[in-house]
């Protein structure tokens, strides 16, 4: 018959395990009405400063555009766009 041995290290990572598995599955509080309205106006300014982000990307990206097909960019890059 086989004698099972169990080592000290092994259980206590079962048991760290297990106490982690316990706090991380836990229920938070349901929000109150204030951090609703905390975290619908964050989601707002989100949502407004991603829409800026995106304009200004648009715009670079339609400059770009412009001066490659004004032929400013050559092979040598930006620098000799400048000159």
């Amino acid at each position: 018959m086989t004698r099972i041995t169990y080592k000290p290290a092994a259980m206590l990572a079962a048991v760290v395990l297990g106490v982690a598995f316990s706090a991380a599955s836990a229920k938070l509080p349901a929000p109150t009405d204030d951090q609703k309205a905390k975290a619908a106006e964050a989601k707002t300014k989100a949502d407004e400063a991603a829409k800026k982000d995106a304009e200004l990307l648009t715009k670079a990206q339609d400059r770009a555009t412009d001066n490659y097909k004004k032929g400013k960019v050559t092979k040598t890059g930006a620098a000799a766009a400048k000159k």
